[in-house]
């Protein structure tokens, strides 16, 4: 558990730092006098090292792994933090959000992997562990940038660095406890290689379930993209509250989501991956569908609902996929991290397309079907994940 906790706290100081950058972007925006289109190129600048690089990263470190690579990565996203604070033009500005993107990308497969040995059996747990720290720091984030960075200005950033250099502190000591774990399970991986090799199923089916989680992992992140993207704009929008309101009723349905991560790890330890995949993805439709014709008060007692029930799916999909290719949980942990997370970005994309042209209040609506992809989980293996 002190490994758990200590990845969970540097889960948590990664993605505090990645998710202040979208945060900022009226402030750069302002600073630089951009247009839509330049704020795009850095969302873009980041999601190519972050959500690209992360499947590649995991394939080469599933042949050699490397942990301390994540103190390497950690300290590039120290020093795009730091030209980010003190950039003086647009250009800088892209490689420094370039830089923050690249130590996402080398944390995620290795801490994934580093969760996995840490597990000691339970490994819903250990992933809802892991995972709550990313969901607390995505949320964290944006509310530190609009406390300290926006009335202070752009330097301000720097100040965060002392939270980059902490989280090297916690990678190197994970690090080194993961080194001396690989030690004393070289025996029990063999053991390990020999039995799920025996029954591992053949290669279409298991390409073809990975397709299958891909898909429902894009319709959660799709989902969940309306909500970190658009929510506070809906709700101006359909009941005319004020900015701060909205942005409370946004951290409200962030942080149940934590919740839901940890839920939905144990529950599956319990049920089954599977189970836990109808339930958190399939068992959001009502509620989903119901949202955009409730009142106020209701929409976000929804919402909460919403992201508790939908969070619970990530842990489960991940340690499926993991089950399906146990030796390369690298790649998996990039795939699901990174590329996934990227189409994601796409999708949030062209949702603010969609509702340039039909509005807010319509594109909340379309959404609320997205959870119904769930039913490809009825094409899922029943055999490879038991708890």
């Amino acid at each position: 558990m002190s490994v758990l906790a200590a990845l969970s706290v540097a889960h948590l100081l990664n993605d505090l730092v990645q998710s202040m950058i979208p945060a900022l972007y009226p402030l750069i925006k302002a600073s630089y006098q951009l247009d839509f289109v330049q704020i795009g190129l850095i969302t873009l600048a980041f999601q190519v090292t972050s959500s690209l690089l992360q499947p590649i990263l995991g394939h080469l470190t599933d042949r050699r792994p490397w942990p301390y690579a994540m103190v390497v990565g950690m300290a590039a996203s120290l020093l795009g933090l730091l030209l980010l604070a003190f950039a003086h033009s647009y250009g800088m500005v892209l490689i420094a959000a370039a830089l923050v993107g690249v130590g996402s990308a080398v944390f995620h497969p290795e801490a994934t992997r580093m969760a996995r040995h840490a597990a000691a059996g339970r490994q819903g747990l250990a992933q809802g562990v892991f995972q709550v720290g990313g969901h607390a720091g995505y949320a964290i984030g944006p509310l530190l940038a609009a406390l300290i960075v926006v009335p202070r200005g752009q330097p301000s950033l720097a100040w965060f660095s002392g939270v980059v250099l902490l989280a090297m502190v916690l990678m190197f000591w994970t690090a080194s406890r993961y080194a001396t774990f690989r030690r004393r399970q070289v025996a029990e991986a063999k053991d390990t290689h020999a039995t799920t090799h025996a029954h591992r199923l053949p290669r279409r089916r298991i390409v073809f379930a990975m397709g299958i989680l891909m898909v429902l992992l894009l319709s959660k992140n799709a989902y969940t993209a309306s909500f970190t993207s658009y929510y506070t704009f809906y709700l101006i929008e359909r009941f005319g509250v004020t900015v701060q309101l909205s942005q409370i009723m946004l951290f409200l349905y962030l942080v149940v989501g934590a919740f839901g991560v940890i839920a939905g790890g144990m529950l599956g330890d319990r049920i089954g991956r599977d189970r836990v995949i109808w339930l958190s993805i399939l068992g959001t439709l009502p509620f989903a569908l119901m949202l955009p014709y409730a009142d106020l008060f209701w929409t976000g007692v929804l919402s909460v609902v919403v992201s508790l029930i939908i969070a619970s799916a990530f842990s489960s999909i991940l340690i499926y996929a993991i089950d399906l290719v146990p030796h390369r949980v690298g790649l998996v942990g990039g795939l699901f991290y990174g590329l996934s997370f990227g189409l994601g970005g796409i999708c949030a994309a062209a949702l603010g397309a969609l509702a340039d042209r039909i509005g807010i209040v319509n594109v909340f609506w379309l959404c609320a079907w997205l959870p119904a992809i769930g039913l490809l989980t009825v094409f899922l293996p029943r055999n490879t994940h038991r708890a």
